[in-house]
């Protein structure tokens, strides 16, 4: 059930014996003086539904904890730690001067609550009710889109760890899979805690292990018996067959006729690293810099310096695009925007979303490449959509073919080419050039010309971009850049937070007070 403030603190309040002693105008002095006003009860009263059990501490002071835990990037143990020997986390939590605080799991179990709650976000969703408030946002229609790559929270593993851990896997969570694994699973004692022991600097021996563990993985996968799992028995199913195939290929002096496999060469798309964590992936922030982890977006007002929207993803794919994620970031939006992002935000699609919701698009264009190094560019060529028709440099035409599964266009240049004087700066294709023609060209194109040329959009893009790479240094402070749990839920929601803390010592430096029941800004920062 939900706990209840008594009002009565162990030995004399923090706050009011020490106040002096607490810095004004810090996180710790604002909710000392404010905690029940923002956090009431009551926005956590759906959380704890239940009118029996043992009573919990009040959702306040545990609300107060993890903002001060996200702002300072610290462990459960590192907040307990603070809760009883800092005056400052004393005050700010409501605790008085002998408090020792409590378990460090409480704070486990008030996360998981949050998580599995209706609306797991309701602590960012309060602090962004006082941005609101204040007005601060008022007449500034800016949004600056970015995003960063966050490392996981556990060690990332090679082909034969993520193997033999999968493997274990299947045998400790299916039922009657142990049997299976003692009589076809022969490359290695899975019941020991350490690797294979084999000359890791032979290659030929390295190969046959990794031959020999995905023989074990299909023979294990192949022959557990017909039944029906539970989810973890079907996670752990679903684990194994995933590793198994993403880094493994037919070797290929056999062509894979006799069964035997290799490391593939290259990094599979989507690959899961760990199977500690299997949501972790590896990212690739451009074409020489890779990590694994998840990937933050952000939505950042850049005058006022606020986050208005943040969301975790895990980094690959599609839908977890830099573009496809703008749009949920800016979906509470109403007012007309100026949105501004670099060339990761510059798709056709997103382009066409944001003019359609009526706002402006100040979006840096994919830079063009060459087919040739140092040859012709695409926007040498001239393109009519509506005659279906496209000019190369050197003067000759082609007619654009109907349109491709993707929308796209293209026009046949071939035999033009045999030719043709300006080949060699145009393609390496021995047959002549292909053009084609993306399905929102003439947005595109238009798009890079006023990059190009319009001196108004240079200097939107380049007085409110940059803001945001400030904010992108901000929420990776502190040990920030590494995420502290494991999944996409758990660190979403502690993105939220710390989002939530960062507006709210930004809100605070302003001058965020609370007169005549309002939140507002002294005169000197509004």
């Amino acid at each position: 059930m939900q706990g209840e403030w008594a009002g009565e603190t162990v030995g004399p309040d923090a706050w009011e014996t020490c106040r002096e002693l607490i810095p004004a105008g810090s996180v710790f002095a604002f909710l000392a003086e404010h905690r029940e006003v923002l956090f009431p009860g009551s926005m956590f009263a759906d959380m704890y539904p239940s009118t029996n059990g043992r009573p919990s501490m009040p959702p306040q002071v545990l609300a107060a904890t993890v903002v001060l835990q996200s702002l300072h990037g610290l462990s459960d143990f590192e907040t307990v730690q603070e809760l009883r020997c800092d005056l400052r986390w004393k005050a700010a939590c409501g605790l008085g001067l002998y408090d020792t605080a409590f378990d460090p799991s409480l704070l486990t179990y008030f996360r998981r609550r949050l998580q599995r709650s209706g609306d797991p976000n309701r602590l960012f969703a309060k602090v962004r009710e006082v941005v609101t408030a204040t007005g601060v946002l008022k007449g500034r229609q800016r949004r600056a889109l970015d995003s960063t790559v966050l490392d996981d929270a556990v060690a990332t593993q090679d082909t034969v760890t993520q193997l033999i851990a999968a493997i274990r896997r299947v045998i400790r969570e299916v039922p009657d899979a142990e049997q299976v694994a003692a009589a076809w699973c022969t490359a290695h004692d899975y019941a020991d805690p350490g690797k294979p022991r084999i000359a890791w600097n032979d290659q030929a021996a390295r190969e046959a292990l990794v031959d020999a563990l995905v023989t074990d993985a299909l023979n294990l996968l192949g022959r557990l018996p017909e039944q029906q799992l539970g989810e973890a028995a079907a996670n752990a199913v679903g684990l194994l067959a995933l590793v198994a195939g993403q880094d493994v290929e037919p070797a290929e002096e056999s062509d894979g006729r006799d069964g035997r496999w290799r490391i593939t060469r290259g990094t599979a798309r989507d690959r899961t690293v760990s199977t500690v964590d299997p949501e972790a992936r590896h990212i690739h922030k451009n074409r020489t810099r890779h990590q694994e982890g998840f990937r933050a977006h952000v939505a950042f007002e850049p005058e006022a310096g606020l986050f208005t929207e943040v969301a975790l993803t895990a980094g690959s794919g599609a839908d977890n695009h830099e573009a496809a994620i703008a749009r949920d970031l800016l979906a509470d939006e109403e007012a007309p925007l100026t949105v501004l992002g670099d060339a990761a935000y510059g798709t056709g699609d997103l382009r066409e979303h944001l003019q359609a919701q009526g706002h402006d698009p100040v979006l840096k264009p994919p830079p063009l490449k060459p087919a040739v190094p140092s040859g012709f560019t695409a926007d040498e060529f001239t393109v009519d959509t509506e005659k279906g028709e496209v000019t190369c440099p050197a003067g000759h035409t082609a007619a654009l073919g109907r349109p491709l599964a993707n929308g796209s266009r293209q026009a046949q240049f071939k035999k033009l080419c045999a030719d043709c004087p300006l080949k060699d700066r145009c393609t390496r294709s021995k047959t002549g050039r292909v053009f084609t023609v993306h399905a929102k060209y003439d947005l595109l194109k238009a798009a890079r010309d006023q990059a190009a040329t319009d001196p108004d959009w240079q200097a939107e893009y380049r007085r409110w971009r940059p803001p945001v790479e400030r904010a992108i240094a901000w929420l990776v402070a502190k040990g920030s850049r590494r995420v502290p749990y494991r999944g996409v839920i758990k660190n979403d929601t502690w993105l939220h937070h710390r989002a939530a803390a960062l507006n709210l010592r930004r809100l605070i430096n302003l001058g965020l007070t609370r007169t005549t029941g309002t939140w507002t800004l002294t005169t000197a920062h509004a």
